[in-house]
């Protein structure tokens, strides 16, 4: 019997561990504790992460070195082991101990922290050149990390564009880093505080002295970085100054300024969002109607001749270059008769029609098609009522003859 194959085994992806500055283990012993923890410890820019073991990728403690004060090496009093094992990180809020393995990594340890502290590589540390150039690619890295990282309150506005921010927006907080209107590396920190409802403004400089920031009072501070000039204030006033930072809001409706055409005004026009009902736009609300439908009649082209009348009711005198003759009866018409004038000249057609056949005489010439308005309209509607299609000229002759009798009958 054939065994089922097995799928192979996929390996699982392993996390990448993080990128230290430095990194081996070390004991550490805050002020709460009694004894030293050991540590798999890493530098990365101004922080300090603590692991519970070399392969983990997650810490379980870290530490700020934003207060950093000093460094010493004196090992705890009393105490007898090697004191070269020994350092202390002293901060502004507190002591930490650490304990190493050797005088190297304890020198390791202190030249990396004062290098990212202070950016420049300390020379006052018993270390190798392989070592100092370790340190000397840290600090590029950590230069590098300073300038892309600037605190989330520092805009680039001038010193009255910071107040009218401050004053307008203050639900987004009254403290702002802006760059130093003197034209250096330093910076300006503007705060705004309302007291019993007048607003207080203030400016504080800061300058830039090698690698740290100095916040020039009666009592100057330095500061590693500006997010440590931040902490700063924040800590100092018991958080009653907050970062300033301004919400981004966006429109969900287009809107433009338009010009009233009533008054002349400027106005701000916001129209509602088109629906998506249909499958094309749909015009704004309040704007112009869609006409209903209507059928186009193309207009007639020249090169196709209107079709021919009727020839037992009207005819179409065709036009040439040269005017053409009118028609008339071989009779000589009576005093009596209407004569029907004669139509005004028609638009010249592309070619010319074949001459329709002549009329009998005993009828009546009829009203030409083209005259359709005008006295030519109104001379053919008299015409109309005259003669009706079934009197002809006898009847005409007949009448003639009864008046000329009557003339005779009063001569005589």
């Amino acid at each position: 019997m054939a065994l089922a194959l097995s799928p192979p085994r996929v390996p699982k992806p392993k996390s990448a561990l993080p990128l230290h500055y430095y990194e081996s283990f070390l004991e550490k012993k805050g002020p709460r504790d009694r004894d030293y923890k050991k540590f798999w410890a890493g530098l990365q820019g101004l922080t300090l992460y603590f692991y519970n073991s070399n392969r983990d990728t997650k810490h379980v403690e870290k530490l700020d070195l934003g207060g950093f004060v000093k460094l010493t090496d004196e090992a705890p009093w009393g105490n007898s082991h090697d004191p070269s094992t020994h350092f202390c990180l002293v901060l502004r809020n507190q002591e930490i101990k650490f304990k190493v393995e050797s005088l190297e990594s304890r020198e390791m340890w202190k030249g990396f922290i004062l290098t990212v502290v202070e950016l420049r590589v300390p020379s006052n540390l018993t270390l190798l050149p392989g070592h100092l150039y370790m340190m000397s690619e840290a600090l590029a890295k950590e230069e590098a990390r300073r300038v892309l990282e600037m605190p989330s309150c520092f805009l680039k506005v001038s010193r009255l564009e910071a107040q009218l921010l401050l004053e307008r927006y203050p639900e987004c907080g009254n403290l702002l880093l802006r760059p130093s209107g003197d034209g250096t590396d330093g910076v300006s920190v503007t705060t705004l505080q309302t007291l019993n409802g007048t607003p207080m403004v203030r400016h504080y400089k800061v300058k830039r002295e090698g690698a740290k920031y100095v916040i020039d009072v009666e009592e100057p501070f330095s500061c590693t970085s500006l997010e440590a000039v931040v902490n700063y204030f924040v800590s100092y006033s018991n958080k009653a100054l907050v970062p300033f930072l301004l919400d981004e809001d966006y429109d969900k409706v287009i809107g433009f300024v338009e010009a009233d055409k009533e008054n002349g005004e400027s106005v701000w026009v916001a129209p509602s969002a088109p629906s998506t009902s249909g499958p094309g736009p749909a015009p704004p609300k309040g704007g112009p109607k869609q006409l209903p439908p209507t059928s186009i009649t193309p207009a007639p082209s020249l090169d196709k001749l209107p079709p021919l009348p009727d020839q037992d009711n009207n005819y179409v005198i065709p036009i040439g270059d040269t005017p053409a003759a009118s028609y008339m009866n071989e009779d000589v018409p009576s005093p009596s008769q209407l004569v029907v004038p004669k139509p005004r000249r028609l638009v010249k057609l592309q070619a010319k029609l074949p001459k329709p056949p002549t009329v009998p005489k005993s009828s009546v010439p009829a009203e030409p098609k083209g005259l359709n308005s005008g006295p030519a309209k109104k001379l053919a509607a008299s015409s109309a009522q005259a003669f009706s299609p079934t009197t002809g000229l006898a009847d005409v002759t007949a009448e003639l003859e009864e008046k000329l009798q009557k003339r005779r009958a009063l001569e005589a």
